[in-house]
């Protein structure tokens, strides 16, 4: 009688030590399915929900204020200030739509932002570097602060006939009058962030080896940025302000200029289309520093 015949299991020819340590087989996670587009609006709302409230905000204020302006104009309101010769918000708005069509008023815009650019440039090349040096070597400081001090108080209309005096062209007289208006304001604040640096931090840069140079790029520049950009800020502000007032005295073209003109001329809408415009062009030039500034600055972001 034969036996059985003896069945074999890949177990039996497997060592001890592998069947000791082989455990069971992995299991496969199946792919998470794509966020639906609901999901994904709704993530991004969380995320952006302070800038969308700002930004709603800001146009409620500002629909307030069209409609307040347009009641003020349409009833003639006289209360301690006239509103009687006040253009209304669709008389300028059809000022904007005429003078868009116009190339002599795009002419204007694009001179003064020349101008703006130039001035200003020179103002944050010139200022910045000679801020940090005044902020650092105190002999430097003692040279040129007091004759800073005695300028910065002057007012940018006051220089208008002295620049016409020192620059050969109205052009170059108005460029120097913007270089004044922003060059003040980015001088001090680049002092004020110096005399603010840790001396601590240079001290543990002076005991790691670092040479002037480093300190100078890795300590007091990182450390003064922040009021550099205000400095750039507020500087841009007050530059507009300077270019204005030069383009009204001397100026024979300019958004400064357009708007005395229509007043020479009373023509009521363009002196509030002219004042939009300037706004406008102050306000897109002072986000282009923040921006800059949130680039070069990240960590001041959150």
């Amino acid at each position: 009688m034969s036996s059985p015949a003896l069945v074999r299991h890949p177990e039996d020819s497997m060592p001890a030590t592998a069947i000791a340590t082989a455990g069971p087989a992995p299991v496969v996670t199946p792919p998470a399915p794509p966020a639906s587009f609901g999901t994904l609006a709704l993530r991004w709302y969380r995320l952006n929900r302070a800038g969308l409230r700002a930004t709603a905000i800001g146009i409620i204020s500002l629909l307030a204020f069209l409609l307040v302006w347009h009641l003020l104009t349409t009833y003639r309101v006289v209360f301690f200030v006239r509103f009687t010769n006040v253009p209304s918000p669709l008389a300028v708005y059809a000022s904007f739509t005429k003078a868009m069509h116009d190339p002599k008023f795009l002419m204007h815009i694009l001179l003064s932002c020349r101008r703006i650019f130039i001035g200003f440039s020179l103002a944050a090349i010139i200022g910045v570097p000679l801020g940090l040096i005044m902020g650092r070597f105190k002999l430097v400081h003692e040279i040129i602060f007091p004759v800073a001090e005695v300028l910065r108080p002057i007012p940018a209309i006051a220089w208008v006939p002295m620049a016409i005096m020192l620059w050969p062209t109205n052009e170059q007289s108005i460029v120097f009058i913007t270089f004044l208006g922003s060059f003040f304001p980015i001088l001090v604040n680049t002092l004020h962030g110096m005399s603010l640096v840790d001396p601590v931090l240079v001290r543990a840069a002076q005991c790691l080896g670092a040479r002037e140079r480093s300190i100078f790029r890795e300590v007091y520049f990182p450390a003064s940025l922040p009021h550099i950009f205000t400095g750039l800020t507020v500087g841009m502000g007050v530059a507009w302000v300077s270019l204005i007032a030069a383009e009204m005295i001397s100026g024979q073209y300019g958004i400064g200029y357009f708007t005395w003109e229509a007043y020479s001329l009373v023509q009521y809408a363009d002196i509030a289309l002219g004042m939009i415009a300037i706004g406008v062009l102050g306000l897109g030039s002072s986000l282009l520093i923040r921006g800059a500034g949130q680039l070069v600055m990240p960590w001041r972001s959150t």
